[in-house]
């Protein structure tokens, strides 16, 4: 039986340990990007881009 885990929990997954450990390195900036360019195909992509959109917009007005 194949178990077949989503890369972007995966990557989810580590960055979180690594996060969680403090071990911050070249290893964990990898996993950070590997995740983020992971997210990125995902459906979640377009409401954090427009979150993110709405945050620099709103930025000027603090």
């Amino acid at each position: 039986m194949a178990i077949t885990v989503s890369l972007v929990a995966l990557f989810g997954l580590v960055l979180y340990f690594l996060l969680r450990s403090h071990s911050l390195s070249a290893g964990s900036a990898f996993v950070a990007a590997g995740w983020g360019f992971s997210l990125a195909s995902t459906g979640a992509a377009r409401p954090i881009n427009e979150m993110a959109t709405a945050i620099v917009q709103s930025t000027p007005n603090l």
